[in-house]
């Protein structure tokens, strides 16, 4: 039965990427014709995330064109899932009015986020274009820190008043519902604004019209500072289980809230720059394909050059072992085999220490007992590729000696690895920085000087040389 249900679930997402597929061809031939009205009836039924992906895809001189098809609602969810870039060369077309409809209309959060991507020039213009309460909501989240509670939070909820009944409640909901981003969650707040109290939309419909929201609501609140930083915000709400966050400031007053779709994109966020950092490459907020291939080079290279340096450290050591070299040349066979296994196993630990601590499932007061537990996987595989390794080069070389001393090299190296792999990350949090930027090729590259010395001077010890 699971079987019949996975192999549905997998037809259903492949027909849904072949429907968005032909919609972004029919769109693109359609525009190519000049079928403006064939175009417009196309996009209909069409979902707006789907109609973004659909315009993304077209070339520029059609995503102006495609856009101006939508009717004005569509347009304004359509151009809120638009990449960032795609929104600013939209920007630079639109007319005044244009501006007015669609910007005016977005949630105060992504209004906020557009404009933190677009020239202050192109900021101030369109503030000015704005009505005074849609001007207060942004620049009221402009004004706190980048990735904060508060830069990301929408000021748009409804706060309830615990003397009111359920039945005022309900009908005041009818009234604002428009203009609250979620009413799943209800807060509840004092004559200072404070928050005191949370109802759920459920809580709500199955209390008494007469009873008190003083009575149904809960008053263990999880909620953040505006000045918590975004990644935290994003741990609180998936630990609790929440559809949104509230954000109160350092008297404790409601100013805004996070929903889940908003945790959603911090998550991706989030987890992309700790993939980045990993393979030593700067983080960027453009799509691949709309990042031109210098800058795409001058994200990469940073790192390149740091380990281009650090790689000479392997380059000096060899060279300072050069009598051993001359003297037994087949261990020079094996320098790649093993610092290649030692910056593996380290980059292993590395990436089960680093996701640990970005999920909490690790914490810093544990760093001993990780760092022992990965010393002992270390000295396991060590022990199980060694004896491996130490067949194969007797196999190779003929000699003994020379097996012997590659098999306990790699022993010794994967130890090595595994303990440099899981201790770096904790030493760069404990200083205040991402453990992601303890990257593999990082620690790959201090692995490969360490073992090369670790190796020569074993090979030296056995061979008596």
């Amino acid at each position: 039965m699971t079987f019949i249900e996975d192999d549905s679930l997998a037809s259903a997402t492949i027909s849904r990427r072949e429907l968005q597929d032909l919609v972004r061809e029919q769109l693109q031939t359609l525009l190519e014709q000049s079928n403006l009205q064939g175009a417009k009836a196309l996009l209909v039924p069409v979902q707006p995330v789907d109609i973004a992906e659909a315009i993304e895809e077209l070339p520029s001189t059609m995503q102006a064109i495609a856009f101006r098809l939508l009717s004005k609602d569509e347009a304004i969810e359509v151009y809120e899932h638009l990449d960032s870039s795609i929104q600013q060369t939209l920007i630079e077309d639109f007319r005044r009015q244009e501006v007015r409809d669609i910007v005016g209309q977005m949630s105060p959060d992504d209004r906020a986020r557009l404009f933190d991507e677009l020239p202050a020039k192109v900021v101030t213009r369109m503030l000015a274009q704005l009505n005074r309460e849609e001007r207060q909501a942004t620049a009221l989240l402009l004004g706190y820190q980048p990735d904060t509670a508060g830069r990301i939070m929408t000021p748009e909820f409804i706060a309830l008043k615990e003397t009111w009944t359920a039945a005022r409640t309900l009908e005041e909901i009818r009234k604002l519902a428009h203009m609250s981003e979620t009413i799943y969650y209800l807060y509840v707040t004092n004559r200072s604004r404070q928050l005191t109290g949370v109802v759920s939309l459920r809580s709500l419909v199955v209390a008494q019209p007469d009873q008190l929201i003083s009575d149904i609501m809960a008053r263990d609140i999880v909620s953040v500072q505006t000045g918590t930083d975004q990644e935290e915000v994003a741990s609180l709400t998936q630990r609790y289980d929440l559809l949104a966050l509230p954000v109160v400031d350092y008297e404790h007053r409601l100013v805004g809230i996070v929903t889940v779709d908003d945790i959603l994109d911090i998550l991706q966020a989030e987890t992309t720059e700790d993939i980045y950092q990993l393979g030593g490459v700067q983080t960027g907020d453009d799509s691949y394909f709309q990042t031109n291939l210098l800058t795409v080079a001058r994200r990469r290279v940073v790192w390149l050059f740091v380990l281009l340096i650090t790689n000479t450290g392997t380059s000096a050591v060899i060279s300072s072992q050069e009598d051993i070299l001359q003297e037994v040349v087949a261990l020079a066979a094996f320098i790649p085999l093993l610092i290649g296994t030692g910056g593996n196993v380290g980059a292993q630990s590395s990436t089960v220490v680093i996701r640990g601590l970005n999920t909490d499932e690790i914490r810093i007061r544990e760093g001993l007992r990780v760092i022992r537990r990965e010393a002992i996987a270390g000295a396991f595989l060590g022990l199980m590729l060694g004896v491996v390794v130490t067949v194969w080069a007797f196999v190779l070389q003929g000699s003994v000696v020379v097996a012997g001393a590659v098999g306990a090299s790699l022993v010794a190296i994967s130890v090595l690895a595994s303990v440099a792999g899981s201790s770096l990350p904790f030493l760069f949090m404990a200083i205040g920085f991402d453990p992601a930027l303890m990257s593999a090729p990082f620690i790959t590259t201090f692995v490969d000087v360490l073992g090369v010395l670790i190796y020569l001077n074993l090979a030296r010890l056995i061979l008596h040389l």
